[in-house]
């Protein structure tokens, strides 16, 4: 099992969802633990019955809302304490310090910040990384117009006193205002759908998924993309 951090301000729900789907595509196994303070999935994503605490499947995609830890999700779902969970991979929306220690964001296989960079994401942003107790690599993911080394350097500069080591490389979304729509849309009759996001979008989602998988999975990964991309 594999254990993908998303940590930041940002909203990055559909992001989390969208690289979930490509994988489930794949028939692997993932759960994603929205663990942020706003529950963004509670909203977004269809459930029968959604209480205060609660799991459920969507796009063949289990969500978890509302848990502090991976403890109260094992006794939720019945599980012995000591047991291990059956998924390929369980991805971490995160968007407060107390939620890295908890979850034990340390552990993660890997760790993603994704901000764009408003003065909120970035302010709040770094007051979530500041809850890292020790140096964690951790990789960008920046959702910004035009990426340029002005913004990077300040990003640089403003997180100089948390406990992160910067991956060398980041991960861009020149996020466009026709993606934003086709979220919504996609929201709204509740399906995960990549033919209207614009091919920069995709590719986004594309390059952080080939991050998850193994080398000799590559050809699947594309298969399952274009599976979803034509909606077979």
């Amino acid at each position: 099992m594999r254990t993908i951090g998303f940590i930041g301000a940002y909203d990055k729900t559909d992001l989390i969802i969208y690289v979930a789907r490509i994988l489930t595509q794949m028939n692997k196994k993932v759960m994603i633990i929205d663990a942020t303070t706003l529950q963004k999935t509670k909203y977004i994503v269809p459930a029968i019955s959604p209480s205060k605490i609660y799991v459920t499947e969507f796009e063949g995609i289990d969500i978890a809302v509302g848990f502090h830890n991976y403890e109260y999700i094992k006794e939720y779902l019945g599980m012995p304490q000591h047991a291990v969970f059956e998924y390929d991979y369980i991805f971490l929306d995160i968007d407060s310090p107390e939620a890295l220690v908890d979850f034990d964001i340390k552990s993660a296989t890997k760790n993603y910040f994704v901000t764009g960079f408003d003065v909120y994401s970035l302010k709040r942003g770094i007051e979530v990384l500041s809850g890292i107790t020790e140096p964690v690599p951790i990789k960008k993911v920046l959702f910004t117009k035009k990426s340029t080394q002005e913004e990077d350097e300040y990003l640089n500069f403003i997180s100089l006193g948390c406990k992160v080591i910067w991956d060398e490389e980041g991960i861009y979304f020149p996020f466009e205002r026709g993606d934003q729509t086709t979220l919504m849309e996609n929201q709204r009759v509740a399906k995960v759908k990549l033919r209207k996001l614009t091919t920069a979008y995709k590719e986004g989602l594309m390059y952080l998924a080939e991050e998850l998988i193994d080398e000799n999975e590559s050809n699947e990964l594309r298969k399952a993309y274009k599976q979803l991309e034509k909606g077979v």
